[in-house]
């Protein structure tokens, strides 16, 4: 059984539309009665932690200091976590995000007195210097492998387009190329700090001090609530199954993922 929330998205849709195909039943959780058989969740994560426990699901996301650990031959900038409290000291811009949830808008703050007021003051932040990217590309992986690809962004701006190695385009062709080799030496070396299951976002990171582009993460993400935007969705639909299953399937290495 797929559960996800009854007003759905347009990536709920296409998940939804791939598991009936797969014979799988989905089931709004504003109307789940009884629970039968393995039960999996795409939605937001706080509906998922209110059902993970009655359903017998768990949510593997990745680690809130994941990026701000990762050497900065994958960054490509300077990024640290800590709290929102150090995020109201800063004087200068900066990028600021919470690193998993959706507590305050991730954007380019021209210092700490410019975040959103009310905000818990031990919320967690991450700050990374100001870059451009010139496009960005999600991510699917499953088992350290992209299961599917799309571009979402072009300079900030939504712009969705399927990534394929088999593209009849050289330009997407070589792009997918680079992409893989990139994220053959991330996992290389950080692989193990991932789940198994995992949205990884990356993208053409512009150098003022160096011509052409270099490929940097953007950020990682729980797959149970990443948008599909121009991917396969029937592999994300694998991803996902895998992401946010019945817990007595939690492979061991994935245990320290489980979001608690």
């Amino acid at each position: 059984m797929l559960v996800m929330p009854g007003r759905r998205t347009s990536t709920m849709e296409l998940l939804a539309d791939e598991a009936v195909g797969r014979g799988t039943a989905v089931r709004a959780a504003e109307e789940l009665d009884a629970v039968a058989g393995p039960v999996h969740w795409y939605g937001g994560p706080l509906a998922g932690a209110r059902l993970a426990d009655r359903c017998g699901f768990a949510l593997l996301e990745p680690v809130d200091d994941w990026l701000a650990d990762l050497p900065e031959e994958f960054t490509g900038r300077r990024i640290r976590s800590g709290t929102v409290a150090d995020a109201r000291a800063l004087d200068r811009p900066m990028f600021v995000k919470p690193p998993r949830d959706k507590s305050f808008p991730a954007d380019v703050y021209a210092d700490g007195s410019r975040l959103p007021a009310g905000l818990d003051a031990r919320t967690p932040a991450l700050f990374s210097e100001v870059v451009t990217f010139a496009a960005e590309y999600r991510l699917f992986l499953l088992d350290g492998r992209i299961a599917t690809a799309s571009r979402y962004a072009v300079f900030g701006r939504l712009d969705a387009r399927p990534l394929r190695m088999d593209s009849t385009d050289r330009a997407d062709r070589a792009t997918a190329a680079e992409i893989a080799e990139f994220v053959g030496r991330l996992v290389a070396v950080a692989g193990h700090t991932l789940p198994s299951a995992v949205v990884v976002d990356v993208g053409q990171l512009l150098d003022p001090y160096r011509p052409g582009h270099r490929w940097a993460v953007v950020e990682a993400n729980m797959a149970w609530f990443s948008n599909a935007y121009a991917a396969d969705p029937g592999r994300v639909l694998d991803v996902v199954l895998r992401a946010a299953g019945p817990r007595e399937r939690v492979r061991p290495d994935d245990l320290a993922f489980v979001r608690p």
